[in-house]
């Protein structure tokens, strides 16, 4: 099995039931074609580097995955025939440092994704919150006025 890092950059006009519906069908090309999601990243919408097809800012996606090097032609192929997608980057991880930073990325993006879906904690109580003791104020300076300047005749 390879390790594979998908990137790909979705319309930013789309609605958010629309975006959901295209990562969905991105995802389920991955797993259709034998491929294991280990991760997900959604990045947002972000300025793109440059314009592409009249577009300044992109939604984006990262999926952490691992399957057989004969399934990404089928994922690639989707990827160039969705519309909605305006630009998306394949990365196969080989040697073994390279498969270790990929962990520690799928890592990042898994718990960052579970970050997300644990709620906040309430904000702490007065009684809770630690008194700022105020700094001691600064001798003030006295305010110095220009003189007005002189017209050249």
């Amino acid at each position: 099995m390879k390790h594979y890092e998908l990137l790909f950059v979705v319309k930013p006009t789309l609605t958010e039931e629309e975006m959901k519906a295209k990562f969905d069908f991105i995802k389920n090309v991955v797993e259709t074609n034998g491929c294991e999601v280990k991760a997900v990243n959604d990045m947002g919408i972000r300025k793109l580097a440059y314009e592409i097809e009249k577009y300044e800012r992109g939604h984006y996606f990262v999926l952490y995955f691992t399957g057989e090097a004969s399934a990404m032609e089928e994922i690639l192929r989707n990827l160039r025939l969705t519309e909605e997608i305006i630009r998306f980057l394949n990365v196969k991880f080989e040697k073994k440092k390279e498969i270790a930073q990929w962990e520690k990325l799928a890592k990042a993006a898994s718990d960052k994704k579970e970050e997300k879906a644990t709620p906040k904690s309430e904000a702490p109580k007065a009684e809770e919150t630690p008194k700022v003791e105020e700094a001691p104020k600064a001798e003030e300076t006295p305010v110095v006025e220009e003189a007005p300047e002189k017209d050249a005749e």
